[in-house]
């Protein structure tokens, strides 16, 4: 998956990720519903206008699961496991979503770390969100 490099590339920063996760998240979620509107059927019960509680706060979820896997990069299936189960059994989210959301999440953190968004963290992170994907779409096969 990620080479040692990587990893301390993807690491260093979700450090700096760490104290705007709250309004990435938000923006990540804000951005999928705008350009693939689609995804907003998996959220009928949310409240989708900009600056949404509820966008905030699933935000909030989806950017600290994501540290979380970070965390724990030698062991994504188990550290993964929950979210792909209810992903997969109990939402029924289609897994085309999850790769929808990392590219959205791609350019929030462009958007956050400007000239420090060099092609190496894309690189990385495109491995590292490209294996969350794999692994929270294992389930539907």
């Amino acid at each position: 998956m990620l080479g040692a490099e990587e990893t301390a590339l993807v690491r260093g920063v979700w450090q700096k990720v760490e104290s705007a996760k709250d309004e990435m998240g938000e923006e990540t979620l804000t951005r999928m519903f705008l350009v693939y509107p689609k995804t907003k059927t998996y959220f009928p019960h949310f409240d989708l206008h900009h600056g949404s509680e509820q966008i905030r706060n699933h935000g909030k979820k989806v950017v600290t699961a994501l540290g979380n896997a970070i965390q724990n990069l030698d062991n994504l299936r188990q550290t993964l496991a929950d979210l792909s189960n209810l992903h997969a059994y109990n939402l029924r989210v289609d897994p085309v979503n999850f790769k929808l959301l990392a590219q959205c999440f791609q350019v929030v953190l462009a958007v956050h770390l400007g000239q420090e968004y060099t092609p190496e963290v894309h690189v990385a992170f495109d491995k590292f969100l490209t294996a969350v994907a794999a692994v929270l779409a294992e389930k539907y096969r």
